[in-house]
């Protein structure tokens, strides 16, 4: 499958689990959601590794990465979106965590040395001011106070643990660990560390058996998780960080695709123009990650 393919995967996934995430909020707390999505996904993942013959054995300094991975990818960004949606809107989220593209060239060339080029930068503005646009709305009626303040810094704090967490994938996938076990490893050990977060938080272990937080609990672990992931991180392993980072601006877009569809949202000139530059930044992105090293 070609880097346009499996950036179209999870762009299109996640474009509808924004919506998903609200409503596994109310009853259950953030942190336990967190839990009860990735021990699910990671389970049927390693089950099927299991039937497949795809060894799930690792080495014990590869389980370490492995923990530092679940704990930033899985773990404690997952928390962080979570809580963020608690205090803002979702679309305010979307917008703080665009800047990954940002994070993730600078990670990328801190750890890496891969360099920082005009087009990348080019292309990253254009993506996030896009995706501003997009949302102007929401942002002009963003007031000043402790809970919005408080949710986007959980939002810039699930930013910058995603960028960490892609790091850490793309030394993995380099020291050559086998996708599929890898990711039921490092799902698994994100859902322990944000059960370790639940009990520390105080956080009651509930369940909500009602229709929409079962049934997106069941969209989030399957096809938010495992169908999204699998090709997310095959695009990381073919383009790098920084190219497919760019999940990041486009899954917002969708969203408000979405949001027309199901909700009438009404698209303004702004929104159009936010629309064109996202658009315009993902097609830099792609354009460059689809030339030959």
């Amino acid at each position: 499958m070609n880097a346009p393919a499996l950036f179209a995967i999870p762009t299109a996934v996640w474009g509808s689990t924004w919506l998903a995430i609200t409503w596994q909020l109310g009853v259950v707390p953030p942190e336990v959601s967190v839990v009860y999505r990735f021990t699910l996904a990671g389970l049927l993942i390693a089950a099927w590794c299991a039937g497949t013959g795809r060894p799930l054995a690792f080495s014990r300094t590869d389980h370490l990465w492995l923990a530092a991975w679940g704990t930033t990818f899985f773990g404690l960004n997952y928390v962080g979106v979570y809580y963020a949606e608690s205090y803002v809107s979702s679309g305010l989220v979307a917008v703080v965590f665009a800047t990954i593209v940002f994070m993730s060239a600078i990670g990328m060339r801190l750890v890496f040395g891969t360099p920082l080029t005009a087009r990348m930068l080019l292309a990253a503005t254009l993506g996030v001011t896009g995706v501003a646009l997009l949302f102007l709305p929401e942002l002009r009626t963003a007031r000043d106070g402790s809970s919005t303040s408080l949710g986007i810094a959980w939002a810039l704090a699930a930013t910058a643990l995603a960028t960490a967490g892609n790091i850490i994938a793309v030394r993995n996938q380099r020291n050559g660990l086998p996708l599929f076990p890898m990711t039921a490893w490092g799902m698994l050990y994100g859902a322990g560390v944000a059960a370790v977060f639940a009990v520390a938080n105080g956080a009651r272990w509930t369940f909500d058996p009602g229709a929409p937080y079962v049934l997106s609990l069941l969209y989030l672990a399957v096809f938010g998780s495992i169908v999204a992931f699998g090709a997310y991180l095959t695009l990381l392993k073919l383009v790098g960080a920084g190219p497919a980072s760019y999940v990041g601006v486009s899954t917002p877009v969708i969203a408000m695709l979405l949001s027309t569809i199901f909700e009438g949202y009404r698209w303004t000139w702004p929104a159009v123009l936010g629309v064109a530059l996202a658009i315009a930044g993902n097609v830099l992105a792609l354009r460059k990650a689809r030339q030959p090293p």
